[in-house]
This record gives C-alpha cells, sequence and structure tokens, in this order.
C-alpha cells in the first residue's frame, strides 16, 4: 500500500573509504536490509536514502559508495560523482572510518574533501568491538573532527550515541518534522533485466543523474531511490538491479545474487512496478518472469518500452506486431498499459508518471457494496457463471474485501471456484466497469453456509 514519507526532512549522508561499514550502519539505523552488505571493497556503487527516526526526529540516510582508496571498480570515477553530490546536499555527514585499521591516507583525503563542504562532519570510529581497535580511536582525532564516536555498527554498539550527536547538529527538531507530519507517497519499482535502461529512466523522470549509467551490466547494484514531486503527487522511485535468469545470477557470484534478492524485495513493496523492456532487442521469456514476479507481489503494472527511438520509420504495423507479440509472452498482464518511450531522448517519458499515478489510484480504489452487486447481477444475467465441472452457479452476493490489490469476494449457492474462463471473464468487466486499469484483481469465491436456524 502508499506509503509515507517524512515532510521536509533533513539529509544525513553517510561517508568513506570502501569497505569500513557504511552499509551495516546504513542497515542498523534504518532497521532494514536495504543495502547490501559483503566483504568485499566497493560493493555500493549508487546512492541510496531511506527515512530514519531517533528520539522522535525523523530524517533521511543517505548510503554512498566508497568514495576514496583504491579500486579496481571499472565505474568508480562514477561513484564518487554521485557520491559528492550527496555532500553537496548534506545537512549532517558522519565520517566511517576503520578502527582495525587505524588512520590511513585514503581517511586523510576524504577528511580534506570533507572540510571544504561546508557542514557539520561527525567521525565515527567502526568495528570498535574488535581487538585490533583497541586503543586505536585516539589516532583519529588528527583528523581535525569533533567529537570522535566509537561504534561497532554490526552490533549497534554506540550507534545510538552517534545518533544523539547527529540530533544535536540538524536543523531545528520543528523543522525535521516527526511521523504525525508524514503525507503519503506511491512507491515505485523500476524493473527490467539488465542494462535495458531502468538508471537512464530514472534519471529522465527526476531530470537529474541520480543513478549511476553505463553501458556496462550489473551496473546497478542497490535499490536506489528518489523521491519526486509531480502534480501535487509524491512518489518514490526506485532503480532495482537487473533481474537476470537464475543459472546466470548462480554463475555471476554473490553479489549479483544479493541484488536480485534486493530487486525482488522492493518489488514486494512496490505500488506499481514498472516492466522496462528494450524495444531494439524485444521481449523475452525474462521479461516475462519478472512480470510475474510482479503480478504475484500485487502490484501494479505499466510496460515501458524504452529505446523506442531507435525504432523510428518502422511504421504503424511493427508497433501493433511489437505490442501484439508482447502481449502473447505476458498473457497474464493484458491489464498493463503498454508505453513506446525513449529515455535517452525523453520522448513521451512524462506518460511514465501519468500512467503511473492512474495505476495507483486504480490499486486503492474501492466500490460501494450496493454498486458493486448491482454490476455483478447486471453480468451473471448476461453470462452466468459456471464451476469447473461445467455445473451453473449463481452468486448471491459480492463485497469488496480490500485494495492493494482490489480484492473482491463472492458469496455462492454451490461453487468454492469458477472455471478459468469464467474468471477471466469476470475479473476483465469488474476492470472495464469500475476503471481499474493496470492492476491485478483478485477473486475470492465462498459457498454462502446454511443457516443452521
Amino acid at each position: 500500500m502508499r506509503q509515507k514519507r517524512p515532510r521536509g526532512a533533513p539529509a544525513v549522508v553517510l561517508v568513506g573509504r570502501p569497505n569500513v561499514g557504511k552499509s551495516t550502519l546504513f542497515n542498523r539505523i534504518t532497521n532494514s536490509r536495504r543495502s547490501i552488505v559483503t566483504p568485499i571493497a566497493g560493493t555500493t556503487r549508487d546512492v541510496i536514502s531511506q527515512p530514519a527516526e531517533w528520539q522522535g526526529v525523523i530524517f533521511t540516510l543517505v548510503d554512498t559508495g566508497g568514495m576514496f582508496g583504491a579500486s579496481e571498480d571499472p565505474l568508480h570515477e562514477l561513484v564518487v560523482t554521485a557520491g559528492q553530490r550527496a555532500i553537496e546536499s548534506a545537512d549532517v555527514v558522519v565520517f566511517i572510518v576503520d578502527g582495525r585499521d587505524g588512520l590511513l591516507p585514503a581517511d586523510q583525503e576524504i577528511a580534506e574533501h570533507l572540510r571544504t563542504a561546508q557542514v557539520p562532519v561527525l567521525l565515527a570510529v567502526n568495528k570498535t568491538d574488535d581487538k585490533r581497535a583497541r586503543g586505536r580511536a585516539g589516532e583519529f582525532y588528527r583528523l581535525g573532527f569533533e567529537p570522535v564516536v566509537e561504534i561497532a555498527a554490526e552490533h549497534a554498539t554506540g550507534v545510538g550515541d552517534l545518533l544523539d550527536e547527529v540530533l544535536t547538529r540538524l536543523p531545528a527538531r520543528g523543522e525535521a518534522g516527526t511521523l504525525a507530519d508524514s503525507v503519503q507517497e506511491t512507491a515505485v519499482a523500476i524493473v527490467g533485466r539488465p542494462n535495458v535502461g531502468k538508471s537512464s529512466l530514472l534519471n529522465r523522470l527526476l531530470r537529474e543523474e541520480r543513478s549511476i549509467v553505463s553501458p556496462t551490466p550489473g551496473t546497478t547494484r542497490d535499490t536506489v531511490d528518489a523521491v519526486l514531486n509531480w502534480h501535487q503527487r509524491t512518489f518514490r522511485i526506485v532503480d532495482t538491479a537487473g533481474i537476470r535468469r537464475a543459472g546466470r545470477v548462480a554463475r555471476s557470484g554473490q553479489l549479483e545474487s544479493l541484488s536480485v534478492v534486493v530487486a525482488r524485495r522492493a518489488i514486494e513493496k512496490a505500488d506499481v512496478a514498472v516492466l522496462v523492456i528494450d524495444s531494439s532487442e524485444g521481449a523475452t521469456d525474462q521479461d516475462a518472469t519478472i512480470a510475474g514476479e510482479a503480478e504475484k507481489a500485487g502490484c501494479g503494472i505499466v510496460i515501458v518500452a524504452n529505446k523506442w527511438d531507435l525504432m523510428k520509420g518502422r511504421g504503424h504495423d511493427f508497433s501493433k506486431g511489437f505490442d501484439d507479440k508482447l502481449r502473447q509472452q505476458t498473457k497474464f498482464l493484458e491489464y498493463a498499459p503498454i508505453l513506446h518511450i525513449s529515455a535517452l531522448t525523453g520522448e513521451r517519458a512524462p506518460k511514465v508518471l501519468e500512467t503511473i499515478d492512474r495505476i495507483a489510484e486504480a490499486r486503492m480504489k474501492r466500490i460501494p457494496t450496493g454498486e458493486l452487486n448491482r454490476f455483478i447481477q447486471q453480468v451473471t444475467a448476461e453470462h452466468p457463471p459456471v464451476s469447473p465441472g461445467r455445473r451453473r452457479v449463481r452468486i448471491l452476493y459480492a463485497t469488496q474485501r480490500g485494495v492493494a490489490p482490489p480484492t473482491f469476494v463472492l458469496f455462492t449457492n454451490v461453487a468454492t471456484e469458477f472455471h478459468f474462463s469464467y474468471q477471466r471473464y469476470l475479473i476483465n468487466r469488474i476492470r472495464e466497469q469500475f476503471g481499474l486499469i493496470g492492476t491485478p484483481i483478485r477473486l475470492q469465491i465462498r459457498r454462502r453456509e446454511k443457516s443452521t436456524r
């Protein structure tokens, strides 16, 4: 369902060289598993953010990639650029160092950069629960930042003390907001195979380079999200890692396996999933598999055929053939709108937000019980329901049980299920009548128990 976000929340940005524990601290403070944590230096590439709360004060916590120090990541320069943008927008920076390693030249390099940032900086010495870190915290006072807070993010030791210091440096608490000041937002997950243009679409919608874009498949590892205000609507748009076939993921190693898990978790939390397809390659079985994940999770779905600028000049027949083939491969998504766009040029990109908004609204729509029952009576009079054994059935009463997605309970005289073709017919008629575009519809069939009185 639609989540809530803090209104006007200040930003607290975590920085440090690779593998000092930024992502572990991020997950600890937000009480989540949003950031991927592995022993591999440079695991986090993109800037990710999530609301956090301490002592009744809400702020946005931002995890950056390892910006400094040696890196073999071919996209390291893009990681640094994304991190620098996050620092420039920060209200407080938490500079994390590794107490086991002591003070290193890379830490001094980061300190020099932060001194020019004109933002309050707190120094957190992490991993102090390790005996190798004992007595080494004093080395870090040479960096010139105070206070120096000793923590062990993995075990939460000292994290409360660190957050107390963060609060004293945030804007006035009245500006920071509380849960009562939250506003509703729509969670949107951009999903698809690697390198189809998901990150480019996010950047196009935000009109900024929020997500790292590279022709290298697998560039995005974490889910990368940002809040977008559009026509008095608020969207939290999440760019997920590309989901490949299970066999390929297994062969690619731990990082991609974890990325896929996090991407699927984002789908489960989303109100609307935007399935991005590379129109120059056409739809694949893997696209259908990803769409199935979203449908199973109950997301609203819009299918975006990206790179449509490469298809210009092929005519109406090509466009229709493309859509027909896509419908054949995703028969269970006949309700999902298909948009032809170019994230590169921006062609029809605004249509994506408009469609997401319509789907999110449909997914939360409630149908008055009287109106629903009058419609069901009309439909069943025209086309009476049948059970899987082709037995005639009467629908005695209908009610909407819930939303997100719309769920209806139909009470019958004898049946506990309908023939699959009739169930599909009924869902399509309900969708058409009540404008439930782009959202799954769940039907529950129950036999009304006879009264014992």
